[in-house]
């Protein structure tokens, strides 16, 4: 059974002011629920891409290691270990936000080129074999659909906490709040009436009195 507000005082101006109070409550609780839908909604769109670059990013590393062990075994571990150290690349990322339905979502853009030409990787083309370049543009691959995967990861624990949030206020307003209001009104209206009757009763005593007064 919800609870009555405490402190409030059986008037008429507190049934009206409760009134309000309601009314909004109830707007405000249609508000919410249409904005934890559309978190939802939003939230399920984002968890189907995650899903769809984490099946591209462990394609694209099993790709990787394949060639990368085709490359160890045409040349040698050593040797493949020594081209990779020639391959040093700065990544530079820019991180911004955009907003949705006020929740910060990350963006992430890379300010250069990740993917590069085999002659851009430093080592020679004499020494390496074309299983090395595939490996190098696989794992550069992978680590573009990487730096995508954090994006939208770090999006869906914005979206989750954001909806967890919306769904508690939904449900104060819904099993507390608008019950309370409404049980309290039921309870100003009952003491109303109940005073009403009173007074009704007192004025028919006074009325009998003074008629035997009269007499």
């Amino acid at each position: 059974m919800p609870e009555i507000i405490e402190g409030v005082s059986p008037t008429r101006m507190e049934l009206l002011r409760l009134s309000r109070r309601e009314k909004l409550a109830e707007k405000g609780h249609d508000l919410l629920r249409e904005k934890r839908d559309a978190l939802i909604a939003e939230f399920l769109d984002i968890i189907g891409e995650v899903r769809d670059i984490r099946k591209e990013v462990e394609a694209k590393l099993g790709e990787a290691f394949e060639s990368l062990i085709l490359a160890q075994a045409l040349s040698g571990v050593e040797q493949v270990r020594q081209q990779s150290l020639m391959t040093g690349h700065r990544i530079l990322i820019d991180s911004s936000t955009r907003s949705i339905m006020g929740v910060q979502i990350p963006i992430l853009e890379l300010s250069d080129k990740l993917v590069r030409n085999v002659t851009e990787r430093g080592y020679s083309l004499i020494d390496s074999s074309s299983a090395l370049d595939r490996a190098a543009r696989s794992f550069e691959e992978a680590l573009q659909l990487i730096i995508k995967l954090g994006e939208m990861e770090e999006a869906v624990r914005n979206l989750a906490g954001e909806v967890e949030k919306t769904k508690r206020r939904v449900n104060a307003l819904e099993y507390i709040m608008i019950p309370s209001l409404k049980a309290t009104r039921k309870y100003i209206r009952m003491r109303l009436e109940e005073m009403e009757r009173e007074n009704f009763t007192r004025l028919k005593k006074i009325k009998a009195m003074l008629e035997r007064g009269s007499e």
